[in-house]
């Protein structure tokens, strides 16, 4: 079983930038592809951002290609995503999720075993 804690979101103004982290509990959380995904109000979820287990292999939608980073630290049970020059339509609830098992990375959310509670990003326009 894995246990997913999302940080780091909050307000910030349009052009501003956030860092969100997962922590992660699970010793095999380092074997784990991971996903940052996103809902806006009446919107499905999303995918934002996607990495491999071992970080070599990342995806991002072309929104937010060029602003947002995906990394990990498998030593710290952590990934994070770096989002700079926000704009408001970057508003949303903000979810990491872990897959169980593969070598990439996965982009739909029927691909993920395990989900944080969330965390919300508000751009401020």
């Amino acid at each position: 079983q894995v246990q997913l804690v999302e940080s780091g979101g909050g307000l910030v103004q349009t052009g501003g930038s956030l860092r969100l982290s997962c922590a992660a509990s699970g010793r095999t959380f380092s074997y784990y592809p991971m996903g940052w995904f996103r809902q806006a109000p009446g919107k499905e979820r999303e995918i934002v951002a996607a990495i491999s287990w071992s970080g070599g292999g990342t995806y991002y939608t072309d929104s937010v290609k060029g602003r947002f980073t995906i990394s990990r630290d498998n030593a710290k049970n952590t990934v994070y995503l770096q989002m700079n020059s926000l704009k408001p339509e970057d508003t949303a609830v903000y979810y990491c999720a872990a897959h169980r098992g593969g070598s990439g990375w996965y982009s739909r959310p029927g691909e993920y075993d395990y989900w944080g509670q969330g965390t919300q990003v508000t751009v401020s326009s």
